[in-house]
C-alpha cells in the first residue's frame, strides 16, 4: 500500500470510527434513554440522553487544545495515534456499560464520563486527521482530498446505521433489546485497533516536517493560537456554523424526531435516514470537484443562500408527515448539506500558519460543533416540545447559514489580499 493511500485509510477509519459511535448513539437513543434512565416522563429521558450527547461535546475544545498542543510540537502522526486509541475503548466501553436497573444512578454517570472522555479524544482527531490529509494533497486536488474527511463521516454513520439494522433484523426483539444493541459499541473497538496499525505505519507530514527542519516549529502552539491566530479560530467557528447545526440535526436528531414527534415507524425512519446519508454521499465528492476546478467560495455562498432558502420548505413538508414528502424534504436538505460541507476542510485548514495548524483547525471545528452542534438535539427537541411547533428547527438553520455566508465573504477578502496560507 502507497504512502497516500495508508494516508486516507488512516485518516477515514479515524473519522469513520467518530461517526460510527454517533451513529449507533443516534440509532440508539430511545434504548440508551430507556435502559440508563429510570422509567418515567419518556420526554424528559430523551432530552437527557440527547444532553448526555451534547456533554461530550463540551470537551472536544480540551481535547483540540490537548491533541493540538502535541500535534504541532511532536508532529501530526503522534497525536492522531493516541487519538483514535482514546476513541476506541471508550467506544467499547458503552457496549458494556451496565444498565440502571442493575446499578441505579452509576449507569447515567458512567455513560456521561465514557462520553466525556471521547469528547476529548474526538477534539484531537477529527481536526488534526483533516490537518494530516490536506497537507499530504496536491494543490490541484485539495478539496478532493480534504473532502475525503467529510466522506468518511458519512460512511461511518452508514456503516453503523446498516450493521445496527442488520442485528435488529435478524435478533429476535427481546434479544436485540437486552443486548444485541451493545455488539455495534463493542466491535468499535476492533476498528479502532486496525486504524491504530495503520497509523504507526505512516510518515509524518511533509508540511510538518519541512516546518521542523526550517526551525518553525511552535514551542507554546496553545499561547500562541490564542495570542495571534484567535481571529482566524472565531473565522473558522463561523465558517462551521453551516455544517454543524444542519448536520447534526439531520443525522443525529432527525431518525428520533420522525419516530417521536412525526410518528413514523422506524423502518420508515431508518429507510429515509439512509437514503439521506446515499445522497450526501454522492453529492459530497461532486462538490469537491467543483471546488478544484472552479471558484470555491462563490459555490460555497450559492449554497448557503440555498439553507436560506429551504430552511421553512424544509420544515413545512416534514409537517405533511407522509413518507414521500418527508423524503424529498430530507434529500434535498442533505444534497445542500454535502455542497458546503466538502471545501470545508481544506479551507478553514487554509487559514493557520503550519506552526500552530492542527491546534488552531482543531479548536476552529471543535468549539463550533461543541458550542452549537452538540446541543442542536437537546435544544430542538426542548422548543419543539414547548413549542409545538418544528419550525424552531427552520430559524436556527437560518440563523447559522447567515453567519456562515457573512464568514465565506470574509475568506474570499482574504483570498483576495492574500491572507490564506495556500497548501
Amino acid at each position: 500500500m502507497s504512502q497516500m493511500k495508508k494516508v486516507v485509510a488512516s485518516t477515514m477509519l479515524g473519522n469513520g470510527l467518530e461517526w460510527y459511535d454517533y451513529a449507533l448513539y443516534g440509532t440508539f437513543t430511545a434504548l440508551i434513554s430507556k435502559h440508563f434512565f429510570p422509567a418515567g416522563d419518556e420526554n424528559v429521558a430523551l432530552i437527557a440522553t440527547f444532553g448526555i450527547f451534547a456533554i461530550g461535546f463540551l470537551m472536544r475544545p480540551l481535547g483540540a487544545m490537548m491533541f493540538g498542543y502535541i500535534g504541532d510540537k511532536y508532529g501530526r502522526k503522534n497525536a492522531l495515534s493516541l487519538s483514535i486509541l482514546m476513541m476506541a475503548i471508550p467506544t467499547a466501553c458503552i457496549g458494556l456499560l451496565p444498565t440502571y436497573s442493575m446499578i441505579g444512578i452509576y449507569a447515567p454517570i458512567l455513560l456521561t464520563l465514557i462520553r466525556l472522555v471521547q469528547g476529548v479524544a474526538i477534539g484531537g482527531e477529527f481536526g488534526g486527521s483533516i490537518v494530516y490529509l490536506v497537507e499530504h494533497a496536491k494543490p490541484a486536488n485539495k478539496n478532493r482530498v480534504g473532502s475525503l474527511s467529510m466522506l468518511s463521516m458519512l460512511m461511518g454513520l452508514f456503516f453503523g446505521t446498516m450493521i445496527s439494522a442488520l442485528l435488529a433484523k435478524i435478533m429476535s426483539p427481546e434479544d436485540f433489546d437486552m443486548y444485541g444493541w451493545r455488539i455495534p459499541f463493542i466491535l468499535g473497538f476492533f476498528i479502532g485497533l486496525v486504524g491504530l496499525y495503520i497509523r504507526t505505519k505512516l510518515h509524518e507530514s511533509p508540511v510538518f516536517i519541512e516546518a521542523q527542519e526550517a526551525g518553525h516549529v511552535s514551542e507554546s502552539p496553545i499561547s500562541e493560537t490564542f495570542k495571534n491566530n484567535y481571529k482566524e479560530v472565531l473565522l473558522g467557528v463561523g465558517l462551521y456554523l453551516a455544517v454543524t447545526i444542519p448536520f447534526y440535526l439531520q443525522t443525529v436528531f432527525m431518525p428520533s424526531f420522525m419516530v417521536k414527534f412525526m410518528h413514523f415507524s422506524s423502518a420508515d425512519a431508518l429507510i429515509i435516514y439512509l437514503i439521506v446519508l446515499g445522497v450526501m454521499m454522492i453529492c459530497t465528492p461532486i462538490s469537491a470537484i467543483l471546488c478544484d476546478t472552479t471558484n470555491r467560495e462563490r459555490l460555497m455562498k450559492i449554497i448557503a443562500v440555498c439553507y436560506l432558502l429551504f430552511a421553512i420548505p424544509y420544515v413545512y413538508l416534514l409537517d405533511y408527515k407522509t413518507f414521500t414528502f418527508a423524503l424529498i424534504s430530507q434529500a434535498v436538505f442533505a444534497s445542500i448539506i454535502a455542497f458546503y460541507i466538502a471545501p470545508i476542510p481544506t479551507l478553514v485548514t487554509e487559514l493557520f500558519p503550519a506552526r500552530t495548524r492542527y491546534t488552531g483547525m482543531s479548536l476552529a471545528c471543535n468549539l463550533a460543533a461543541a458550542i452549537f452542534g452538540g446541543t442542536s438535539p437537546m435544544l430542538i427537541t426542548a422548543l419543539i416540545t414547548k413549542t409545538e411547533s418544528n419550525y424552531p428547527m427552520a430559524i436556527y438553520i437560518m440563523l447559522a447559514a447567515a453567519m456562515s455566508l457573512f464568514c465565506v465573504f470574509e475568506v474570499k477578502r482574504r483570498r483576495d489580499t492574500k491572507r490564506l496560507y495556500l497548501i
